[in-house]
């Protein structure tokens, strides 16, 4: 069997890559970032912050505050944003 030179193997090779590369090409799958988590938000405008609140835990109450934060973007542009929850003991309201 004759052997084929690195000159002569390298169209072949070229011709298989774009063919496995365009056909890959035309089925690209658009994004969808939909999320069902409440803490994240992907695009729109940056969510309000709420004003704290307090939770009673039995013998002392937590102030809690969340606020959001841009935490990036994605591939195609969408700002991401991020809820921060901080959570502080305090005396209970009577």
């Amino acid at each position: 069997m004759p052997r084929l030179s690195t000159a002569a193997m390298l169209p072949v090779a070229m011709l298989a890559a774009a063919s496995l590369l365009s056909g890959c090409a035309g089925n690209t799958i658009a994004p969808s970032y939909a999320t069902t988590n409440p803490n994240i938000q992907v695009g729109g405008q940056k969510p309000v912050d709420l004003a704290p609140t307090q939770e009673n835990a039995g013998s002392f109450c937590l102030e809690v505050t969340e606020k959001w934060h841009e935490d990036g973007e994605t591939p195609d542009g969408q700002k991401l944003y991020a809820k921060d929850t901080a959570r502080k003991v305090v005396p209970c309201a009577q």
